[in-house]
């Protein structure tokens, strides 16, 4: 596909990983030119051989490379980039490195700064729905300072409540309190937490909702006025305040079509008053009758987007490049969704706690087949570090009905191979999305956001001992050698073949190198 402008656009891309690789797809098929950066830690990293550029920002920790705005700027320059898109994580809802890339006369690939300062921080966009009117959950009006103020805040609303840090999301500086001494055993460490993952410790309060599922629409704005929506995901399925399966529509959402209609209107009258330019998402809480109430907009690109472009066939990420450059097309009216798509987030972690547990693997197969996609930076032996987000990939499909979609993503997990090196640390949630892909609520769209805290039989035996993929439904056999244990693969001679054969409902298998 031809890039239509007068000039060779060029996208230094400020992150890493499959995001990485997901903007650069796009970019070069628009026939955009593509630069990457990376850690110390990344030198090997799949996503550089995504990208025509790779320059090295040095360091390993995200505070000392992919968080250092002025090595970011100085690469562009380098290499002649003439704009930045952020992925998600890291600089994606920093205001400041928004503001530095325009101030440079770069083009940024997402919302303003101010869109950011006003959504982002979200003390301030409770303060900005309540001004439209907006349903929210009730809470404190902002950050509260003390001990005795969060108390005074939680007797007022009732509890159980949330203390929840107001810079940041992903479950980081949250706790659930039930009592005024829960609060004063848990407000230090949250305000801890807080501070050590966004850089401020503000805390405010909020009431909890119970049964609550977890419900965003996807917006697009185009920095005018104009608002259009991408139809709503449910991402209730969660471990430790974290998203781990999302789907679209919404399961919940579905069973209340009028509420559904004014989650619509209610969320882009929130795009519309604030001028909002390109992709973002509102999150809401509901309850069982589909009641919702504003939590808070992520200014960025969602790690669950995937599903909304299974149902709507949109390209999110070439919205948001060709709204920079100035070669948008308006649709007529908000983007139709059709079928269904689920997505299952695979971790580097231990089943059974969740802690994240990276390590190296000598190989990976994914699946392949209509109606799946898997997101992922470790497509052959590699090493997931421990400097960064656990996780290994997204996996996501689609389906005419929920049933397939649901029915298509466990076969596809199925299908999935992630070999540890001998020795390795690694250990992956695999065999533990398919058991929850099993679970009757599940199957039935009864999903509340504690649906796994309340089933601790996900977890038990999760990890069978004796297989040489203990985390997944697959088991290596010698072809042509039936006395050698399956352990010693690791050395098995060139001329053998490996087989790898998979305990799916279909039976399937296939031959590796």
């Amino acid at each position: 596909m031809k890039n239509t402008l007068n000039y060779a656009p060029k996208i230094l891309i400020a992150n890493r990983g499959e995001i990485a690789i997901r903007i650069a797809r796009t970019a070069r098929l628009m026939g955009y030119s593509t630069v990457a950066v990376y850690s110390d830690a990344d030198e090997q990293s799949e996503h550089l051989e995504f990208c025509d550029e790779a320059y090295p920002l040095g360091g390993i920790e995200s505070r000392d490379s992919y968080l250092v705005i002025d090595k970011i700027l100085k690469i562009a320059r380098t290499s002649g980039a003439n704009g930045i898109h952020p992925g998600y994580g890291f600089l994606s809802e920093r205001p400041e490195f928004a503001r530095a890339v325009e101030e440079a006369g770069l083009k940024f690939i997402g919302p303003t700064a101010e869109s950011m300062e006003v959504m982002g921080d979200k003390i301030k966009a409770r303060e900005t729905v309540d001004r439209l009117k907006v349903p929210r959950v009730p809470g404190s009006p902002g950050a509260v300072t003390s001990v005795s103020e969060a108390k005074s805040v939680a007797k007022e609303i009732g509890y159980p409540v949330l203390l929840k840090a107001a810079a940041g999301g992903g479950g980081k500086g949250m706790r659930l309190v039930q009592s005024d001494s829960e609060i004063s055993s848990q407000y230090d460490g949250a305000k801890r937490e807080a501070l050590a993952a966004f850089n401020d410790d503000a805390i405010y309060v909020e009431k909890f909702i119970l049964s609550p599922h977890h419900i965003e629409v996807q917006v697009f704005g185009d920095g005018k006025g104009g608002a259009w929506h991408l139809g709503e995901r449910e991402c209730s399925v969660q471990r430790r305040h974290q998203k781990i399966l999302e789907e679209s529509p919404s399961p919940l959402m579905e069973r209340h079509t009028a509420e559904r209609e004014r989650l619509f209107k209610e969320s882009l009258k929130i795009v519309e008053k604030i001028k909002y330019r390109g992709a973002g998402t509102l999150e809401y809480v509901a309850d069982e009758q589909g009641n919702f109430y504003f939590l808070e907009m992520n200014t960025r690109l969602q790690v669950e987007h995937p599903v909304t472009e299974w149902v709507t066939g949109v390209d999110l990420v070439r919205w948001q490049i060709e709204l920079a450059y100035g070669a948008w097309k308006k649709p007529k009216n908000n983007p139709v969704v059709r079928g269904a798509s689920v997505e299952a987030r695979i971790y580097a972690e231990d089943p059974e706690s969740f802690l994240p547990a990276p390590g190296p693997f000598e190989s990976v197969i994914w699946p392949m087949g209509p109606g799946v996609r898997v997101d992922s930076a470790y497509h052959r032996a590699g090493e997931v570090a421990r400097f960064y987000d656990p996780m290994i990939a997204k996996m996501s499909v689609y389906g005419a009905t929920r049933e397939e979609a649901i029915a298509r993503l466990s076969l596809a997990l199925s299908e999935t191979a992630i070999v540890p090196t001998q020795g390795s640390s690694l250990r992956t949630n695999v065999r533990f999305l398919r058991r929850l892909l099993a679970n009757n609520r599940v199957m039935s769209g009864d999903t509340p956001t504690s649906l796994i805290a309340d089933a601790p039989d996900l977890t038990a035996d999760v990890s069978a001992p004796g297989s040489i993929v203990p985390q997944g439904f697959a088991v290596q056999v010698i072809v042509g050698d039936p006395s050698r244990d399956a352990t010693t693969l690791g050395s098995n001679p060139k001329t053998q073949r490996r087989m790898y054969t998979w305990g799916g409902p279909h039976g399937t298998s296939r031959e590796g190198a």
